[in-house]
């Protein structure tokens, strides 16, 4: 960004620009943190000028200012449809304010509103070159790699999570500390979800490879919605006795062995290595599932109390779905290790 506003600059002196601040101030802005969210600014920036350069032009020439309700009139038509068209799609955003620049700055009125108009475009597509080619050549981050990184941080969470969710009673922390890493997760799925964006215009300009992150993304939000089952599940403890003498030392197991697993998979994505085997938490979550099979023969279920029994079919049946929601993740690891960087 740095390096982007001073070469701005630096060509706002060597070509005179009139209003060459324009450029700069483009080529600071257009500067995101990839390569992926610098393409995006730069398309919505050009959008949005263009469009409200070319709206209120034609506003302040067919409304010359020559009454406060003549400037009323000419704002207010130059503001609607402008308006509109950003709440609808986020790359009008800038087009209002363009717009407003042309019909109430007095060097405007000065210039002449078409040569302002034509300035502004011509400085602002400037600003947007120099700041996409910073961006591609100082220091390239790669939106890619941006979203392995969150990935592998949102499976950390999730990791560390899990433990806690299938703990014992008497081992569990404070609500609160569950409360800041459900929190945390939230945050680092809208990270996520985020550089995923960035990562899909890069796809579409093929300046990155063309592996798709969208259902990377899709399987850690639907493992952070098998852990808000289990939560659930697990909100009434299990019922006491025989059951969950047996069941709780398996659950235990499976926070430990799958929580590892999520780590190991995040590893393999932040370093493109193989996915890790799913061989170990797989047994843990079959162990489990045997357990209930094994209370069943015992007809140890057959007394309890409907609502009990939904807890048990619930949690198990958030069980099974984690299970499948590890081997994708599993296989977006292998992906991810089968695609050049």
């Amino acid at each position: 960004m740095t390096v982007a506003g001073l070469l701005a600059l630096a060509l706002e002196e060597v070509l005179g620009l009139s209003r060459g601040y324009w450029a700069v101030l483009t080529a600071v802005i257009v500067t995101q943190a990839s390569v992926g969210g610098s393409i995006k600014a730069t398309v919505d920036r050009l959008i949005g000028t263009v469009s409200g350069a070319l709206w209120g032009g034609l506003i302040a020439i067919a409304i010359p200012h020559t009454s406060p309700a003549a400037g009323l009139l000419a704002v207010g038509l130059a503001l609607a449809p402008l308006t509109l068209m950003s709440a609808l799609s986020p790359s009008f955003r800038i087009a209002p304010v363009t717009a407003m620049i042309l019909l109430l700055t007095p060097a405007v009125a000065q210039a002449g509103v078409l040569t302002s108009a034509i300035d502004r475009i011509l400085e602002i597509i400037l600003g947007s070159v120099i700041g996409l080619v910073c961006s591609l050549v100082v220091l390239p981050a790669r939106a890619g790699h941006l979203v392995a990184e969150a990935a592998a941080s949102t499976a950390a969470l999730l990791a560390e999570l899990l433990r806690l969710e299938l703990a014992a009673p008497d081992q569990m922390p404070s609500g609160v500390r569950i409360q800041t890493l459900q929190d945390q997760t939230r945050a680092a799925l809208s990270r996520m979800e985020t550089v995923v964006g960035e990562a899909k215009h890069e796809r579409r300009t093929y300046l990155a490879t063309p592996l798709d992150p969208a259902p990377l993304l899709r399987t850690l939000l639907r493992l952070r919605h098998d852990l808000v089952m289990l939560r659930r599940a697990l909100t009434d403890p299990l019922p006491p006795g025989d059951i969950v003498g047996r069941l709780q030392p398996r659950l235990n197991a499976i926070g430990q062995v799958c929580g590892d697993f999520l780590l190991d998979a995040g590893a393999a994505l932040r370093g493109g290595r193989p996915a890790p085997d799913m061989a170990v938490a797989q047994a843990a979550l079959d162990a489990y599932s045997d357990e209930v099979d094994g209370l069943r023969r015992d007809h140890l279920t057959r007394d309890l109390p409907s609502d009990a029994v939904e807890r048990l079919f619930t949690l198990g049946f958030a069980l099974d779905q984690l299970g499948r929601d590890l081997g994708d993740l599993s296989a977006r690891a292998a992906e991810r290790a089968a695609t050049p960087a």
